[in-house]
């Protein structure tokens, strides 16, 4: 599914979601191949719900190598009826990379899609939104979902402090 532009193309939004809750570090896996548990996945799925309820559509999905991480993108990527294939994995993502990377990363990415939702994990898919929101965030939980507005109308454009929270959802959000 290819993404769509919003009607307000001076609009750019940020999706950022944690993994769900993955299997202890035992011997044999590594850190990168460790697997969501099934209270991981069914917490992802649920909140995939949650967040079909307030977006039409994901745009332009990114993840992080890991395992884990491409798993959550996967169950969300089902629920938002995304093709696998068009899950876009990137490296930068499981590795801590530094702020002064942040700008340069989304200013790769193409204006032709207004919406870039990232899955990957703590501490830079917490980071990255305390970074670019004007207001002040928390930790995303494990399978946390925060949105970030940008009146903005190219990626380029984005800077420190420049966006606004839309929406900051968690598990704890579905009791």
């Amino acid at each position: 599914m290819k993404p769509v532009r919003n009607k307000q193309s001076n609009i750019k939004k940020l999706i950022f979601v944690r993994h769900g809750k993955a299997e202890d570090q035992v011997t044999g896996i590594t850190d990168f191949e460790r697997s969501l548990t099934l209270r991981g996945k069914s917490q992802s799925k649920l909140m995939a719900q949650l967040l079909a309820s307030k977006e039409k559509d994901l745009g332009l999905v990114i993840t992080s190598p890991a395992f884990r991480a491409i798993e959550t993108a996967m169950i969300f990527g089902k629920e938002f009826k995304i093709n696998h294939d068009s899950i876009k994995i990137c490296s930068d993502l499981y590795l801590i990379f530094e702020p002064d990377s942040y700008i340069s990363f989304f200013s790769s990415q193409s204006d032709e899609t207004d919406t870039i939702t990232l899955f990957g994990h703590n501490p830079l898919i917490s980071a990255m939104p305390a970074f670019f929101s004007a207001d002040e965030t928390e930790d995303l939980p494990k399978s946390g979902v925060l949105c970030l507005t940008f009146q903005v109308e190219s990626w380029s454009s984005l800077k420190q402090a420049g966006g606004k929270i839309k929406y900051f959802l968690t598990p704890k959000s579905l009791v």
